[in-house]
């Protein structure tokens, strides 16, 4: 089993910057390949980043590359998602993920069903 605790949501204005992190905790985290997605309401749950289980593979969503960036501490057991230049369509709430399967190709992590573990979620909401 793998619990995930996010935090560090919260009110900010357009064309600020945030910081979300996951705490991960009961299983190898160097074993777990972890993803950031995000929800609005009314609106399904869509793929953000995932960065791989040795951290040197990392992909995002269209809509946040050259804005958002993932990283991993594998010391502090936890996954981050630096978000600069925010917009209103950036407020949902953020889910952190963790996926224990193997896929060689990084883009099979954009999906719901690849990830085994949810955190409970993080509100962002960003004000015009």
């Amino acid at each position: 089993q793998v619990q995930l605790v996010e935090s560090g949501g919260g009110l900010v204005q357009a064309g600020g910057s945030l910081r979300v992190s996951c705490a991960a905790s009961g299983r190898t985290f160097s074993s777990l390949s972890m993803g950031w997605f995000r929800q609005a309401p009314g609106k399904e749950r869509e793929f953000v980043a995932v960065i791989s289980y040795a951290g040197d593979i990392t992909y995002g969503a269209d809509s946040v590359k050259g804005r958002f960036t993932i990283s991993r501490d594998i010391a502090k057991i936890t996954v981050y998602l630096q978000m600069d230049r925010l917009t209103p369509e950036d407020t949902a709430v953020y889910y952190c993920a963790a996926s224990d399967r193997f896929f060689a190709d990084v883009s099979y992590y954009t999906v719901v069903n690849a990830y085994n573990y949810w955190g409970q979620g993080t509100q962002v909401t960003v004000s015009s």
